[in-house]
């Protein structure tokens, strides 16, 4: 009897066991894969870099002249156009002087007209042996001379249109408002940063590769490009220009291990893709090596 009960007791155990290794196998076959983290070669160039602007993409705006900005009319992250007004300098007493200037123009014009005509009088008098050739010698100087300050007039007013156009800060470049470095009432000397700008449409990577990993660069090669932003996520890109001589060493490598006064080439790295990361962003590169 007591046997009997023993193998009931076994049996129901090894139903239970294979129960519950049923369900494991389910619940394995349910529970969803992990993501695998893509292989890259060990023979791959390691690089670290950072996003850039290309030359000319990115501009520092300054002032060209000293003064009080009256107004500053962007704002950081704002976009803009080529040639849009940024900022304005305090002008009235400009304004004041071109207005005067302008009215010499006219004055001198009328001195030109009045010589002119004086001259042909003494012209035909000369003529007709009713004066002498010296009078007539002096209404050309006379003309010549009101000729003069008529130019001076104006060459005046070209200086100060310059000047008041110096007056307005434009953008060189359509871009985005990185940095406003001032606000209106300021007084600010010339070559005073106003706005940094940048056109964030034209962005590229700038790399460090060791010097000992030369041979294996290549212009056209593929780079696999992650940030510690975006962890698990990769982007592609591909070299687009590789220096003809090594520098030091400017971005700190993310690996402590990794010496900081080693020469390196810095790659320039070109996006295959659009990409979500920001101007200035530090990424590391994997760079297939030449084939």
């Amino acid at each position: 009897m007591k046997k009997s009960s023993l193998l009931w007791v076994m049996a129901g155990a090894g139903l239970i066991g294979a129960t519950a290794m049923q369900a494991a196998r389910a619940g394995a076959t349910l529970e969803p894969k992990a993501a695998q983290p893509s292989v890259l070669s060990p023979r791959d160039v390691a690089a670290e870099g950072r996003i850039v602007a290309y030359p000319g993409a990115e501009v520092v705006v300054g002032a060209e002249r000293s003064g009080r900005l009256e107004r500053v009319l962007v704002e950081e992250r704002q976009t803009v156009a080529k040639g849009a007004l940024l900022a304005e300098f305090e002008s009235d007493e400009l304004r004041a002087a071109l207005a005067e200037a302008r009215a010499r123009i006219g004055e001198a014009e009328a001195e030109v007209r009045l010589a002119e005509a004086n001259r042909a009088r003494k012209q035909q008098l000369v003529t007709d042996q009713i004066v002498s050739t010296h009078d007539f010698d002096q209404a050309t100087r006379d003309l010549e001379t009101s000729q003069a300050r008529l130019e001076t007039a104006r060459a005046t007013v070209g200086r100060i249109e310059a000047q008041l156009r110096k007056a307005r800060i434009v953008a060189p470049i359509a871009g985005t408002i990185l940095l406003r470095h001032v606000d209106a009432g300021e007084t600010i000397e010339a070559g005073d940063k106003v706005v940094t700008l940048a056109d964030l449409g034209r962005l590229r990577i700038e790399g460090e590769a060791d010097e000992a990993d030369a041979a294996a660069l290549a212009a056209g090669a593929p780079v696999t490009i992650t940030s510690d932003a975006y962890p698990g996520r990769s982007w592609q890109g591909r070299v687009e220009e590789i220096p003809d001589s090594a520098t030091l060493r400017r971005l700190k490598p993310q690996d402590p291990a990794r010496p900081t006064d080693t020469r390196v080439l810095s790659v320039k790295v070109a996006f295959a893709e659009a990409v979500p990361l920001k101007l200035g962003t530090t990424v590391e590169l994997r760079i297939a090596p030449k084939r």
